[in-house]
């Protein structure tokens, strides 16, 4: 498809009046561990974990779709107390669908992350052969990697982290990476099959037959503040996961990135992707919810979204929650990274194509031109670089003074026009500002 001249459009929207913007900072407690590596190895050292990995073991580190913080120094530190204990470690994606539901796909997904052979010190073994270890009561089957199924020890390794797309005791985390990320394509697909109604009664129903069937050591969870650093990292004895898992997930949702913001007239993403967030753009932080079975985050009228980053490799998930996009995102769309996730996961409206405009500008003001019940001339909106980066904000007129008296927000710059080069590209928040 052809995003064709927009020289019509153009001259019904350029009189659409921009707000001017104020740079904000949000304030939260800082409190990133600083030596992530070290801070592990004395965990793994403790006598009850050691003790689980023995000579001639052949042991899966999980790995995820998501960019993490440390994640590469974690999966170096772990190989590298495997390989002490004299015992031989490999990484495997651990992701679903993810990266077109292809090995090589979601190896690249790995390394884009800087999650490499050669930096972790071991081997990466991709491939999407399952083998099948059991039913549901319902009679769903299943399945599970056949690279963990066959070690002698797997160490799940996973963020925990509130979900975008259903509730429940567990989330995001180590039951979910047993369930649906070492389950590969086929085994999200049979999890996936009674939709995300369901997901907080199924998914720890699959990952207790996973468990039962692979050979568990330990699980290693890292939790990230609201400056997606590592604040906390928990290193967590297999028969233990079940039970601490809860506990550590309310702790998550405290740490969640957030606005301070509770309300505004239009939200403008800088870039969506999945090392982001699996749904492009943390519904948690924007209220962009795939599904009824989740809520939160901002309240808004308009979401505009201007690009994709790099590192989704054109997956475009969470673009279809937006109401209006730049031809620059467009183009960069790529349905098979995308399609394979949808069907899986049963959500389709994730990767609807919203209005596609030629640049950065006309795809704001045609969500400004578009506003209902709002007066034009005293506009919210907020700009935000994406969900993951949200300590400096931009915040129009309107919503700059709710901050007087506040001791969590901060008024940096401000207030001045948006900056745009001769081709109407947002220059603010972008990858050289």
């Amino acid at each position: 498809m052809e995003i064709k001249e927009q020289s019509g459009l153009r001259a019904i929207l350029e009189q659409t009046p921009l707000p001017k913007m104020y740079r904000v900072r949000q304030i939260f407690s800082r409190d990133g561990i600083p030596d992530v590596p070290a801070h592990l190895r004395r965990k793994l050292e403790e006598p009850d974990i050691a003790r689980r990995i023995r000579p001639g073991m052949t042991v899966v580190l999980t790995g995820s779709s998501r960019q993490i913080s440390h994640m590469p120094e974690i999966l170096r530190e772990l190989a590298r107390f495997v390989k002490e204990r004299g015992a031989r470690p490999y990484i495997i994606p651990a992701m679903g669908s993810h990266g077109g539901a292809t090995a090589e796909g979601q190896r690249e997904i790995l390394e884009s992350y800087g999650i490499t052979e050669d930096f972790c010190e071991c081997p990466i073994f991709s491939s999407m052969e399952t083998v099948r270890v059991g039913v549901l009561p319902n009679g769903d089957e299943v399945r599970v990697d056949r690279f963990a199924h066959e070690a002698d020890a797997v160490i799940v390794v996973g963020r925990i982290k509130a979900h975008t797309a259903f509730r429940g005791p567990y989330e995001s985390g180590l039951i979910k990476m047993m369930a649906i990320g070492m389950g590969k394509r086929a085994g999200a697909d049979s999890l996936h099959r009674e939709g995300f109604g369901e997901m907080g009664r199924r998914l720890p129903l699959y990952a207790r037959v996973v468990f039962d069937q692979c050979r568990i050591a330990f699980g290693v969870a890292p939790i990230e503040n609201e400056f997606d650093e590592t604040c906390r990292l928990e290193v967590i004895p297999a028969e233990d996961i079940f039970e601490r898992e809860p506990e550590l997930l309310l702790y998550a949702k405290r740490r969640l990135p957030r606005l301070l913001f509770p309300e505004t007239d239009v939200l403008v993403v800088r870039e969506i992707g999945k090392n982001f967030s699996g749904s492009g753009m943390d519904p948690n932080v924007t209220g962009t919810f795939g599904t009824p079975f989740a809520s939160g985050g901002i309240k808004k009228q308009r979401v505009v979204v201007l690009d994709i980053s790099p590192e989704s490799h054109g997956s475009f998930v969470g673009l279809g929650n937006a109401d209006t996009t730049t031809k620059r995102a467009f183009e960069k769309l790529d349905t098979n990274a995308t399609y394979f996730n949808m069907i899986t996961s049963t959500v389709l409206g994730v990767g609807k194509i919203p209005m596609v405009l030629e640049d950065d500008k006309l795809a704001i003001q045609a969500a400004l031109k578009t506003l209902t019940r709002v007066d034009k001339d005293h506009v919210r909106m907020v700009y935000i670089k994406n969900t993951l980066s949200l300590e400096e904000i931009m915040v129009s007129q309107a919503l700059a003074e709710e901050i007087r008296g506040r001791e969590d927000l901060e008024v940096l710059e401000g207030p001045r026009d948006l900056r745009f080069d001769s081709r109407g590209n947002l220059l603010d928040f972008n990858s050289q500002d």
